[in-house]
């Protein structure tokens, strides 16, 4: 790079910095300013041909909600005629509320699901700004209570069942264990770099505002796609950070990316769950950008973070 490079340029790898590079060269201009449609032909991609990890049973499933079905994928490393129920991962793809699809997600999930030995479903949440805040999060809420009513059915054990997202998909899990906090819990949440505050005040967001991927001026139109320009903020269900109190949530892991605008919020909010006595598992992951742990195949840290997911499942299981 350059002299002009930002001084965050120097903490990236040097795979890091060639995928920064190809992102840069192929968006013609910033998240926000190609707009919803534009951004989604753009950055919506479609899994390969043949996938990085192959798995026995994959299957396609249509959830209902109370606005509708919206669509699911089912991924099992075991034989799907198995007799024995596994617990689960639900998983919720990131994109800022206004991008990302199931296909976003598949490599990962298929990785989680072979390197665990949970099931894992994706869903397929309604997006922003067509379907602003609550959309999502009614959806998300409904397709876990679905499954925990018909996991029998589908293999799964509806006692263990946990919840995990990344980015968007992240606030999204945060945002259901605070809704179903007093009733049945999922067993853990896993959250990538989730988004959890609407302040947009640490320090990272001064220090990454142009990071690669996500900026902080897109990272902000995001929100405001998806709660709208006018919401006055503080709704806990929206960020999870303006919660009164996280007691009593589920055991968590949370992994962050060095340089992301984002990183500061997801880490006050694991010291903060820690302080309430919830059990946290907290990794930051260096050298890389937000958006890392999908690109499966791509990064070293991708690798390392699905290891790490596959581990804490592993023992959440035998706990």
């Amino acid at each position: 790079m350059n002299n002009d490079a930002p001084a965050w340029w120097n903490l990236l790898d040097d795979q890091a910095a060639a995928v920064a590079r190809m992102i840069s060269q192929a968006l013609p201009r910033p998240i926000r300013e190609l707009g919803p449609v534009h951004a989604r032909a753009l950055m919506n991609t479609a899994p390969p041909a043949e996938p990085i990890t192959p798995l026995d049973h994959v299957e396609q499933l249509t959830v209902p909600t109370r606005a509708g079905a919206i669509g699911a994928r089912l991924y099992r490393a075991d034989s799907a005629t198995s007799s024995r129920a596994t617990p689960a991962l639900v998983y919720l793809h990131g994109g800022g509320f206004v991008l990302g699809t199931l296909d976003g997600a598949d490599e990962l999930c298929r990785a989680i699901a072979a390197g665990s030995g949970w099931t894992v479903v994706s869903l397929d949440y309604r997006l922003a700004p067509e379907n602003p805040y609550p959309a999502a999060l009614e959806d998300c809420v409904d397709a876990f209570a679905w499954l925990t009513r018909t996991a029998p059915e589908l293999g799964i054990d509806p006692d263990r069942i946990a919840i995990g997202g990344d980015s968007a998909g992240g606030n999204l899990a945060a945002a259901l264990c605070l809704h179903r906090r007093g009733s049945a819990l999922p067993v853990a949440q896993v959250l990538a770099y989730p988004a959890v505050d609407d302040t947009f005040t640490a320090p990272s967001w001064s220090e990454f505002a142009d990071a690669p991927l996500l900026s902080a001026a897109d990272a902000r139109w995001c929100w405001e796609q998806y709660v709208g320009a006018e919401h006055p903020g503080g709704d806990h269900l929206a960020a999870p950070m303006r919660a009164e109190s996280l007691r009593g949530l589920p055991p968590t892991l949370i992994m962050t990316a060095e340089v992301d605008p984002i990183r500061d919020d997801a880490e006050a909010y694991a010291a903060r769950l820690r302080g309430e006595g919830v059990p946290v598992s907290l990794t930051r992951f260096t050298g890389v950008f937000h958006g890392f742990v999908t690109e499966v195949g791509v990064f070293a840290q991708a690798k390392q973070a699905i290891d790490e997911v596959c581990l804490y499942l592993r023992e959440i299981a035998r706990a």
